[in-house]
């Protein structure tokens, strides 16, 4: 098999082999055999094991459905009188068999046969759920687009969302499948079949079976249920999904995208009356594409690949000392701890502190980033007079005098507290 996974995939989904779905709630896309994959695979089986076309065992299956449908169709009390008591005659008759020891048993070969047929009829049961599904989804898919289709106001939108979900439940698979699983779940009916397994799965001719036919026969009730409750839960999501999809916003901007690439449509036909396919209309489209994916396309991430490394490299020791990076520390940052000091010692000798004051007393050793520093305090501590600036001086780390012009700033000795370290 030379080519990826995908590169199959998408060649059996293009050829009607596959069928791929998003299943409510699932992380990953679902792909299934279509119904006609499904039939042609189990024909290919059926070749390898030919059955014989004309069975005593199809022959009792017509004889008894035909006494059936001529019974349960039967409206005249006499005849269906009639036919009841001959079928107690006929029951009286095998009990007193039974009663004297008289027991006919069927011949392995006859047992096998009807054994066989019995789970070739309950393949081609589990095939018709297949079928009955993907009518689901192709009767989904239709109302959905019916609904994009539809011109009307909300209310009589709403009133054919109605009639779709019923038509779902109405159809011909709907009526089929519901009949159907009602007599699954009916406990009566079931507890005849699993006692019906387990008796046949007893008898001595089970054994002539081959193993896959023994499996078969012993998951017949669960396969049957398995196939089902899917194809009911298919239905009853699709009954439920109809009414919020039509509430929803996804709703609303569908219609709206729908309704914008048919008036584009209709543009394009009242076009092609009066333009060529190589003529120019002074236009230039430029063209644009986006590359998209599935989610089963996605790889999963690999933990170990975002492992950062632990290997450490040995730097050589510094000549740095403490003193010199606390000095580098003061020039790039301004030292808020000191100013405040600063402050804080001046105000205990007087009542109010101006920025003349402070830079009087107190060298600038960071310059300019002293002078801001005290104004920033000032903004959060104290008073700033931007009306009447003032003319202020300071010498700076490198011994230049420097003069600027400043807002007024004052600290007053009530707020000393909030200055204090």
């Amino acid at each position: 098999m030379p080519h990826e996974a995908t590169g199959y995939l998408n060649e059996w989904l293009n050829s009607g082999w596959l069928s791929r779905r998003l299943p409510a709630g699932a992380s990953e896309e679902e792909y299934t055999l279509t119904s006609d994959a499904a039939s042609a695979v189990r024909f290919l089986m059926s070749s390898s094991q030919p059955r014989r076309s004309a069975t005593e065992s199809h022959l009792a299956i017509v004889i008894s459905q035909l006494r059936s449908l001529a019974d349960e169709t039967d409206g005249d009390r006499q005849s269906r009188l009639a036919s009841l008591l001959e079928q107690r005659a006929r029951l009286d008759e095998e009990i007193a068999r039974v009663n004297s020891g008289d027991i006919q048993v069927l011949p392995e070969d006859r047992a096998l046969e009807r054994a066989r047929e019995i789970l070739h009829l309950a393949e081609e049961l589990v095939s018709d759920f297949r079928v009955v599904r993907e009518e689901f989804y192709d009767l989904n898919r239709g109302l959905r687009e019916q609904l994009m289709d539809f011109e009307g106001s909300r209310g009589a939108l709403l009133e054919k969302v109605f009639a779709g979900v019923d038509l779902i439940g109405e159809s011909e698979a709907g009526k089929t499948f519901n009949a159907f699983w009602r007599l699954l779940n009916d406990p009566e009916q079931s507890a005849v079949l699993h006692e019906a397994i387990d008796a046949v799965s007893s008898r001595a001719f089970s054994r002539s079976l081959n193993t896959t036919e023994r499996r078969q026969l012993r998951n017949l009730t669960s396969s049957l249920l398995d196939e089902g409750s899917e194809v009911h839960e298919t239905q009853q999501t699709f009954a439920r999904s109809l009414k919020s999809f039509v509430k929803s916003r996804e709703f609303r901007e569908n219609r709206r995208l729908h309704g914008l690439i048919r008036n584009g449509m209709r543009g394009a036909l009242d076009a092609k009356e009066k333009l060529r396919a190589n003529g120019g209309i002074g236009y230039t489209l430029t063209f644009t594409g986006a590359k998209v994916s599935s989610i089963a396309q996605w790889g999963a991430l690999d933990p170990a690949s975002r492992i950062a490394s632990t290997d450490m490299d040995l730097i050589p020791e510094s000549d740095l000392s403490l003193e010199d990076f606390a000095s580098m520390v003061r020039q790039s940052e301004i030292d808020i701890r000191g100013l405040k000091h600063n402050i804080v010692s001046l105000l205990g000798e007087r009542d109010v502190v101006s920025l003349n004051d402070l830079l009087e007393r107190y060298d600038a050793e960071q310059g300019l980033g002293s002078v801001v520093g005290y104004i920033s305090l000032a903004q959060q501590h104290g008073q700033v007079v931007d009306a009447t600036p003032c003319q202020i001086e300071w010498t700076g780390s490198d011994g230049e005098r420097r003069r600027a012009q400043a807002p007024s700033i004052f600290f007053l000795r009530k707020d000393i507290h909030e200055l204090e370290l």
